[in-house]
């Protein structure tokens, strides 16, 4: 199980909100909320998916004797 703020957490919530945007799922009134939301999701993975690539880049350096 996934926890509450973890990449996994982010990116199935990030799937339900395209879900319900692709069935038309969501009022009108909520839809300007909810793509807002998405959005502040996309940075967070992004962020996230960027450190752990710098992170492994830094532990490759250091095993091929460049770090």
């Amino acid at each position: 199980m996934a926890k509450k703020n973890s990449y996994e957490a982010y990116i199935e919530e990030l799937e339900g909100i395209i879900a319900e945007i692709e069935n038309a799922e969501i009022p009108i009134d909520e839809l300007t909320n909810k793509v807002k939301r998405a959005a502040e999701l996309i940075k967070v993975c992004q962020a996230t998916l960027q450190k752990t690539e710098d992170e492994v880049n830094e532990i490759i350096a250091s095993l091929d004797g460049k770090g």
